[in-house]
């Protein structure tokens, strides 16, 4: 048996497994031993496997106001049984002075930044690595003369087929003098991080991205938005990342969804496409849950559960247990619903209201440079 100082070397991988990632960085240092094993992608996908089962938690980004009254973004974990939470130490260009910088998506430890104009970022806050993605690859300026375009859906995921990170970009075109709704045309392309640069896909958007509160949400290998079709219909505007195709999610056709003064919210509950229906004011919310058990059948949606009414509650954020959501009080407050015992508690995390935006989380030692080039999950690591 191979012993590395006075353990068995199975036992000191299991300790190290163990081991918070920032702590690791550290260790890496320790000796060059240390650092081949820790920088090693098997490793690494074992401890994000050791992760994913025994320490998830809650990223939390919001808003929050300076004595000199500016905006300043910070991000948060929300972990543990008890609700402890840490402010994360992220220096990153734009991050702090950017106040409407978007938290669009989490996989395996990165999750990405944007202020939807020319600034998307990836980012490990537990290695502290960050990177800015190059320019686009579709022009600002469209060659049609008359129209106006503008970034209107943006996506963070893993091809599971090419073990690589990507974002989707959706660009929109407007006629100037046209007053419409709907753009004209839209665009799309995929940041890939295997090669580091954007390329337009050469399909056809079939629905128009427009924004609703905690809504954009990435699932078994798609990213989702709120959308329109042609029609003026509501629906669920989804991209695989693997075939690097949309595919249009019926909502569900039992409720009425033209009603402007309710608001759409798409979490993920139980392994499955949670859909919350709720009013936009009100003193006391109901929140209505509605379930996709299989995915993408209209058919399959289920009404499965009313949360409420509940008083001085603004809006869902996402589910951290089966039995648990999380969710934004009317005067920037996070919350807490237990759906068994029906109880509600105020957590110790305030912020500017309507600044909150959570994502299921995990920490890693996944690089954003692409140089680990993540395992498929049927290897025997």
């Amino acid at each position: 048996m191979e012993v590395i100082g006075d353990l068995p070397r199975e036992l000191f991988l299991e300790i190290l497994l163990r081991l918070p990632a920032e702590s690791l960085m550290r260790c890496k240092y320790v000796c060059k031993y240390w650092h081949s094993l820790i920088t090693n992608p098997k490793f690494i996908q074992l401890h994000l496997n050791y992760n994913y089962n025994n320490n998830v938690c809650v990223l939390l980004k919001r808003c929050l106001v300076t004595c000199l009254g500016q905006k300043e973004n910070l991000l948060s974990l929300v972990c543990g049984n008890g609700f402890s939470f840490e402010n994360l130490d992220v220096d990153l260009s734009l991050y702090r002075k950017e106040p409407c910088l978007q938290l669009l998506g989490h996989c395996d430890g990165i999750i990405c930044l944007s202020n939807y104009r020319d600034y998307i970022l990836l980012c490990n806050p537990a290695t502290r690595e960050s990177m800015v993605l190059p320019e686009s690859c579709l022009p600002y300026y469209p060659r049609i003369r008359n129209l106006i375009s503008q970034t209107t859906g943006l996506g963070f995921g893993y091809d599971a087929k090419s073990h690589c990170f990507k974002v989707v970009r959706i660009v929109s075109y407007w006629e100037e003098l046209r007053g419409s709704n709907l753009p004209h045309f839209s665009r799309a392309e995929v940041y890939s991080m295997g090669t580091d640069s954007w390329k337009e896909i050469n399909v056809t958007v079939p629905a128009h991205v427009r924004y609703s509160p905690c809504f954009e949400t990435y699932f078994n290998g798609a990213f989702h938005w709120y959308a329109m079709d042609d029609n003026g219909n509501e629906v669920i505007l989804s991209f695989n990342m693997g075939n690097e195709e949309f595919q249009v999610i019926p909502m569900p056709s039992f409720i009425s969804m033209h009603d402007h003064s309710i608001c759409r919210s798409l979490l993920v509950w139980n392994d499955c496409i949670a859909l919350v229906i709720y009013p936009e004011r009100g003193i006391e919310k109901s929140f209505e849950i509605f379930v996709m058990k299989e995915y993408g059948v209209k058919e399959s949606w289920t009404n499965v559960l009313t949360i409420g009414p509940l008083t001085r509650v603004e809006r869902p954020l996402v589910f951290r247990k089966n039995d648990e959501i999380l969710m934004e009080g009317s005067h920037g407050q996070m919350m807490s619903y237990n759906l068994r015992n029906k109880e509600v508690k105020d957590l110790p995390i305030y912020g500017v209201p309507k600044s909150f935006s959570t994502l299921v989380y995990v920490k890693s030692l996944v690089s954003v440079k692409g140089g680990n080039q993540m395992l498929d999950q049927r290897d025997n690591t």
